[in-house]
């Protein structure tokens, strides 16, 4: 690491240059390849998967994207002449546009010689087309969405509501992520000036991320080439890029300024800043990715390019601490210093630093009430984690949009819930998200056991329409199409699922070889979070795991692993707990503009367990880190932990704060789950640092006094040694005295 931040400072220019270039060579290519994103939930071997296997075989006609175009009035009816003329004649623009296949209109009748009244509901208040489009979601251009939606909105007036919807209209509305990264790095310069007083010393942190994360972001789009990404993935990456990439910077360019504080040159202080505090990086970066590169256990394709992704992202922020950073802290010279340090420092010369202030006396307030405070955060980190307990997992959908979407209207209109709802207008809940039931039939037996289906149906508790069956031109495959009384989301259309796949079906099914699969997006979903709940415990149990090893290996101490572990997971449900009080059960999600209560994306606890574990890994170290070494010189645990927590505290609470604030920065990105990603992120951050770190851990650390450093002598002689710190320095080699306080450890 000396030799790496000798080579940077003396080739600062080369190294900037060089960053420069990949960020610009990767954008470019980016730029040239575009994106491939897939949302793909669906998983091989499940029912759903199956059967979306054979509509894909026997009906390949389908494979388009079909979206709907509704339009409600309420003085009338849209049968009047004046709706169905404007209704028409902008029917036929739509069909003429570039990517659209096919407008099944409710006016007349269609092409397979059905009418098209049942697409007009029975009050006669609302009304919707079917736009197909000629690909699927993933390959759609999102410029002839936005005319399909332009033209169809311009019929709107005169008592008239258009409005649309479905997956691809959804690409006009996606999230723009500009927002939230500068609110985000707006709110890290003013942590990180009012931390330094130098503008060069703030900009540093923000430099290296931004470049970093940039080159992420490129890196991304064209990993979707080669693998399945889910569309979130770059913003994700840019979340934890962001409050990672500015953290680790942070603790590099603290241990920089206290050098210079020291009175070592700007070469110096830069090298074992980053002798010193860029191991504490790289080990804590090491630690984020081996817990997002725990998902792929889950063998699950939609996951593994997420945590690809991400760990794509924090090896750039890394490699971008310990090369760029100390490059342009060699270009700013002194300058990150404040003009007040410089002149104190040319005036009065070097000086030593001692823990003052509020974290020295917080530090002794833990000391002397460890049980009162301990107990008071462990309650409260309980009845925060309440509401996980009632986590519902499933998938949000349109209707869960924020309420001035063209999106959530559509979705509000075709179920009732919209401005008709009052005289029971619309279509039903169900109609946004029908069930798909194929068959695959041999012979005649199971093609007549199959024609009886429908009737069995419609006489089953949930089931609102039935309509089918289909069948493909050898008519070995079937297809029934079956419209839930509830909403997609909603338990009760997956008790529905459930049902005819434990029920209904097996007994339709009988004595025939006829076989009928569930699929469609409740029953893809529900069949997603299974598997993710089912693989949940071994991840979890494998991420716990290895952290615990790795502390175990560096502090030789059973109880520092088992007391990380659990707050770890106390950390996690928390932050479950407000995320599922907020986008569960709705508390506040309209006022911030994240839409109606819904269900937890199933796919979000696996991936805030790695981040979480990972960051949360990043604080323990930090602060025990100080503790055992004051703990090795004076066997006084009640020293090594006030000592640790008062040297420790104000880092780790001026990192969090910046990591608070880029990730609540997501909230406003428009992309509900985004908005999950960052609430939750968010608030465990804020817990681990300002409850678990700086109040739970010391107080039960003070409880248990030395057995917190307890080894067993067999176990200690065969593990083997490894040290986040360096080996001391020959005696003269540091140049001048190092600050009272200042530990070669993580960060400082």
């Amino acid at each position: 690491m000396t030799a790496l931040a000798r080579w940077c400072l003396r080739r600062r220019i080369v190294v900037i240059v060089l960053w420069l270039a990949a960020f610009a060579g990767v954008a470019v290519a980016a730029g040239v390849a575009g994106s491939a994103y897939s949302n793909n939930y669906e998983v091989p071997g499940t029912e759903s998967g199956q059967a979306s296997a054979l509509m894909a075989q026997a009906f390949p006609g389908r494979s388009g994207d079909s979206d709907s175009i509704v339009w409600h009035t309420e003085s009338g009816t849209v049968r009047a002449g004046a709706v169905e003329k404007t209704m028409s004649r902008t029917l036929a623009k739509i069909a003429e546009l570039p990517g659209v296949s096919e407008v099944q209109s409710p006016y007349g009748k269609q092409a397979d010689g059905a009418q098209g009244g049942r697409q007009i509901s029975k009050d006669g208040h609302t009304a919707y087309a079917s736009v197909v489009f000629d690909r699927p979601t993933d390959e759609l251009d999102p410029a002839q969405v936005h005319k399909v939606v332009d033209t169809a909105q311009a019929a709107a007036g005169d008592g008239l509501q258009v409005e649309l919807g479905g997956a691809g209209i959804a690409l006009t509305e996606a999230p723009r992520a500009q927002l939230p990264e500068i609110i985000g790095l707006c709110a890290a310069a003013v942590v990180l000036f009012l931390a330094f007083g130098s503008l060069a010393a703030t900009f540093l942190p923000i430099i290296t991320a931004v470049a970093a994360v940039g080159t992420a972001s490129a890196g991304i789009t064209l990993l979707s080439h080669a693998m399945t990404v889910a569309d979130f993935a770059p913003m994700l990456g840019m979340l934890i890029g962001l409050g990672v990439g500015i953290d680790y910077a942070l603790f590099i360019v603290t241990r920089h300024r206290k050098g210079l504080r020291a009175g070592l040159t700007v070469d110096e202080a830069a090298t074992r800043a980053v002798t010193v505090s860029g191991r504490a990086v790289v080990f804590a970066g090491a630690t984020v990715c081996i817990a997002l590169l725990g998902m792929l256990i889950l063998r699950l394709s939609f996951l593994n390019g997420v945590a690809l992704a991400a760990s794509l992202t924090v090896v750039l922020t890394v490699a971008a601490s310990i090369t760029l950073l100390p490059a342009l802290l060699g270009l700013i010279g002194m300058r990150a210093l404040s003009r007040r340090e410089r002149r104190q420092l040319a005036e009065h010369g070097p000086r030593r630093e001692r823990p003052t202030g509020i974290a020295a006396r917080w530090s002794g307030f833990v000391e002397r009430h460890p049980k009162l405070l301990g107990v008071a955060a462990a309650a409260f980190m309980i009845v925060l984690a309440l509401p996980t307990f009632g986590l519902h997992l499933g998938t949000s959908d349109q209707g869960n949009n924020p309420a001035t979407s063209t999106s959530r209207k559509a979705y509000d209109l075709l179920a009732g819930g919209g401005a008709g709802a009052g005289r029971g207008g619309g279509f039903g809940p169900g109609f946004n998200g029908p069930l798909t039931l194929v068959g695959t039939l041999d012979g005649a037996k199971d093609r007549l056991a199959f024609d009886k289906l429908p009737d069995r149906l419609r006489h089953t508790p949930g089931v609102a329409q039935v309509s089918g069956p289909e069948f493909n031109g050898s008519r070995g495959t079937g297809v029934i199409t079956v419209v839930p009384t509830s909403s997609p989301q909603s338990r009760q259309t997956s008790d529905l699922v459930a049902r005819l796949r434990t029920d209904v079906l097996p007994a339709a099914e009988g004595r025939t070889t006829m076989q009928v699969r569930v699929g469609g997006v409740t029953a893809s979903y529900d069949d997603f979070a299974s598997v993710i709940v089912g693989k949940l415990p071994l991840f979890i149990g494998v991420v716990i795991a290895f952290g615990s090893l790795l502390l175990l290996l560096a502090f030789r101490s059973i109880g520092i692993p088992l007391k990380a572990a659990l707050m770890n997971v106390m950390a996690v449900a928390s932050s479950f707990g407000i995320v599922t009080a907020i986008f569960q059960w709705g508390w506040g999600s309209e006022l911030l503009g994240l839409g109606s209560a819904g269900p937890i994306e199933p796919f979000l606890p696996v991936i805030m367990v790695s981040v979480l574990f990972g960051l949360s890994m990043d604080y323990q170290v930090f602060l025990v880190s100080r503790m055992y070494e004051e703990w090795q010189l004076t066997r006084d645990n009640c020293r090594a932990v006030r000592v640790g927590l008062a040297e420790t505290s104000r880092v780790i609470n001026s990192a969090a704060v910046i990591m608070i604030a880029v990730f609540a920065a997501f909230i406003l990105s428009g992309d509900r789950t985004i908005a999950m990603f960052g609430i939750g992120l968010a608030s465990a951050v804020a817990l681990d640092a300002f409850v678990l770190r700086t109040l739970l851990v010391p107080a039960l650390m003070h409880m248990l006094g030395g057995a917190n450093w307890w080894l067993p002598s067999w176990l200690d002689r065969r593990l083997p040694r490894i040290s986040i710190e360096p080996p001391p320095e020959p005696d003269g080699a540091a140049g001048p005295a190092e600050p009272a306080g200042e530990k070669p450890l993580v960060g400082v």
